[in-house]
């Protein structure tokens, strides 16, 4: 059975057929125009000769048959998608689409279902059917041939109608695309995951991937129910922006002012966090209470705990705080011990009030709100700046390391690896570490080569730390002085320790591993006293390739310095650092430049606005900007060239500013054509731009920079469009 459904905008097809037909369906499809097919059909082994058994260089997943390979190469040339194989569907409620054959209908909501179980998501479609709750997307993605997590997160990280984002699997099958993709979502929502397969000896080392890439782990498939109904059915926003700033181990503390106004209001009731209204309490003196707290904002969330009684039946105070909802201005979540029925737990549903069943269930919800928003703050921070980047020194390491290999030497020990360490600004003292003493503490450091996320570190350090048990982390580089704060603050005796030369120890052995690409193994020794850090027995394995990063370190090599117009500038990839610098070059244009870039009037950026300019995902986004040193020997920047590349490399859009002092020298020029360069290197079909009508320089610089000119819907802006290849690569991974 075919089916294919056509939207005004997209058109997509559901397969149901043998796998043997797929191939020639999906070509026939591609021909018609659709872009996007779902495979419910699972892929056998093919068992007579006619089956197809070539090799293509078509990327796929593990789990890819022949049939699914043909089926691949045939969507190819139409750039179609494909979801599946073995896929229940994906099913978008608020448009009446239904792609595939899940168990019971859906009702739209805002929380977005991914999962790579069919029986798993039909399970929590049949949970979330009985309460009444409803989802944004459903996405089970059946075997991950094409379309896998990573393409799916990207999609949702800008979808308006998700606002949260539950994501059920057990591998990664693109790791450097699903780590650019979930960074990308946790910054504008909150997505929680749920990793099957615990037992994996790697299992830490995702924690740490879904960590860095700001998601929130949690460990059952309850506490992942239980957020259908926090976050689908709450105000997330306020929710966790209010978690971060007061909620912890112990409830947020009152200011006298609010308890006064409690007890005034509640005579009876026992002030304080918690408020007990005591067995006699009357729905009213629910609201009463939320009246009361109205005017003390610092009290935070509302949190109301009830279980029936005769003179506050549970209709009536669910009533009462539908009345009352607007006075919890931060967000309002109540739990019912007892039974409530369908039809009050759907009124409270549709008035933004989450229901949970037990207080242990409430608060470990809003607890992964709290994590949600510290990840997210995480996400944001700026680093202090990295150690020293020493070019020359950089360049001597990697020309050791690359006349060892020539040499057929594939292991460095000892002083050959002390002296490579040594250019980092690493501390290597040669032979084995004395005996350990109660103040000293050794991590046991490794680099290795993971089948996913490729290079990684790995730190244990045996009932070290002031653990009762073994130290054992897992950290992807490139790291920075804030990832690296956040591994070692995670010991209960990191005050004990010298932080600062720690971190720098951790981030220059990153910068090594980032750097010298032939480092495929390191093995060494960190011991750490109270004033000192330093590297024993040093052991690196060399070889000529190995596994791509899974995040994309600072791409050195687009760094460039020259003389122009006079001035000595560098042209480089923009780092976190340059957060301060660039606030003052945003600063340093007028208001009108302003507003011609951002299409908008504009006066300044927060922080976390810089955040978002200045640490940028190198897989897919690059801001090249010109910089030169000011009078006092700081960097000042003068101009930024930005260019985001669509998960397909089919097509980027660029943005080009230059400081208003600077404007009308060629400062846009230089910029624009190394953009372009970067996006032909990278692969890119197509760069695209727009600009007002009225922005004269940027739309001479596109046109004499070889820019096509084109209408868009409003006739107030201009296009630019230039090919930059045939058809669209992926992007090196190197």
């Amino acid at each position: 059975m075919q089916m294919w459904m056509h939207y005004p905008t997209h058109r997509a097809a559901v397969l149901c057929t043998r796998p043997a037909t797929w191939p020639k369906l999906v070509e026939q499809l591609g021909r018609r125009g659709t872009k996007a097919v779902v495979i419910v059909g699972e892929a056998k082994p093919p068992r007579d000769s006619s089956a197809p058994h070539e090799k293509s260089s078509q990327p796929t997943s593990p789990n890819t048959d022949a049939w699914t390979v043909r089926t691949l190469a045939a969507a190819r040339p139409f750039l179609m998608r494909v979801v599946g194989p073995a896929s229940l569907g994906v099913v978008a409620p608020s448009i009446g689409a239904c792609l595939g054959a899940p168990s019971c209908s859906v009702k739209p909501g805002g929380v977005a279902w991914v999962s790579g179980s069919n029986a798993l998501t039909n399970g929590v479609l049949g949970w979330a059917h009985a309460r009444g709750l409803g989802f944004s997307k459903i996405v089970a993605l059946g075997d991950e041939a094409d379309v896998d997590s990573g393409d799916v997160l990207d999609f949702l990280a800008s979808d308006p109608s998700t606002r949260a984002i539950l994501l059920a699997i057990e591998t990664v099958i693109s790791a450097r695309k699903f780590m650019s993709a979930a960074h990308a979502a946790a910054r504008n929502k909150p997505v929680l995951v749920l990793r099957t397969g615990r037992d994996d000896p790697f299992d830490r080392l995702y924690g740490a991937a879904f960590r860095r890439a700001g998601l929130v782990r949690v460990d059952s498939l309850d506490d992942l129910l239980d957020e259908i109904e926090t976050l689908g059915i709450g105000r997330v926003a306020a929710l966790a922006q209010d978690a971060f700033g007061s909620a912890g181990d112990d409830l947020a503390p009152w200011p006298i002012a609010a308890r006064d106004a409690v007890a005034a209001a509640l005579p009876r009731a026992r002030a304080g966090n918690p408020l007990l209204l005591g067995d006699a309490a009357t729905p009213a003196d629910f609201g009463a209470a939320l009246e009361a707290l109205v005017a003390h904002r610092e009290t935070g969330t509302v949190f109301v705990v009830h279980a029936p009684t005769h003179s506050a039946p549970v209709a009536e105070v669910a009533h009462t705080l539908i009345a009352e909802r607007r006075h919890a201005y931060r967000g309002l979540l109540a739990c019912f011990f007892g039974c409530i029925d369908s039809a009050t737990r759907d009124e409270l549903h549709a008035n933004g009030i989450p229901v949970h069943t037990t207080p242990h269930r409430l608060a470990r919800a809003f607890a992964r709100l709290v994590d949600f928003r510290q990840g997210r703050e995480l996400l944001m921070q700026t680093p202090d700046g990295l150690p020293a980047e020493i070019p020359e020194d950089i360049d001597a390491a990697q020309t050791e390391i690359r006349t060892a290999l020539e040499n057929g030497i594939a292991e460095l020990n000892g002083e050959r690896a002390g002296r490579v360490l040594a250019r980092f600004g690493i501390t290597v003292k040669l032979g084995p570490p004395d005996s350990l003493t109660s103040d000293a503490v050794e991590i046991q450091t490794r680099l290795l080569n993971h089948r996913v996320f490729g290079p990684i570190f790995e730190f244990r350090a045996e009932g070290a730390l002031g653990l009762a048990d073994a130290l054992h982390e897992f950290a992807l580089p490139p790291l920075n002085p804030v990832l690296s704060r956040d591994l070692v603050m995670r010991s209960p005796r990191s005050r004990e320790l010298p932080v600062e030369m720690l971190l720098n120890a951790l981030t220059a052995l990153s910068q090594l591993v980032c750097y010298v690409e032939e480092i495929v193994a390191l093995w060494l020794v960190l011991r750490i006293t109270r004033d000192s850090v330093a590297v024993h027995e040093p052991q690196l394995t060399l070889g000529a390739h190995r596994k791509p990063l899974a995040i994309v370190p600072y791409p050195r090599c687009l760094e460039e310095t020259l003389d122009w117009r006079g001035i000595r500038v560098t042209v480089r990839p923009i780092r976190p650092e340059d957060e301060d610098a660039h606030a003052a070059f945003v600063a340093a244009n007028t208001a009108e430049d302003l507003r011609l870039r951002f299409f908008g009037a504009v006066r300044s950026f927060d922080h976390s606005q810089l955040a978002r300019m200045t640490q940028i995902d190198y897989d897919r986004e690059m801001a090249l900007i010109v910089t030169r040193a000011n009078g006092e020997g700081a960097g000042e920047t003068l101009g930024v060239a930005r260019a985001i590349a669509d998960p397909d490399n089919e097509t980027a859009e660029f943005a080009v500013a230059a400081r208003s002092d600077m404007k009308g020298r060629g400062l846009g020029s230089l910029l624009l054509s190394r953009i372009i360069d970067y996006e032909k290197q990278r692969g890119t079909r197509w760069l695209v731009g727009e600009a007002l009508r009225e922005n004269a320089g940027m739309i001479a610089l596109a046109r004499n920079s070889g820019f096509e000119l084109t209408k868009t819907e409003d006739p107030g802006v201009v296009g630019f469009r230039m090919r930059l290849c045939e058809s669209p690569s992926e992007p090196r991974e190197d």
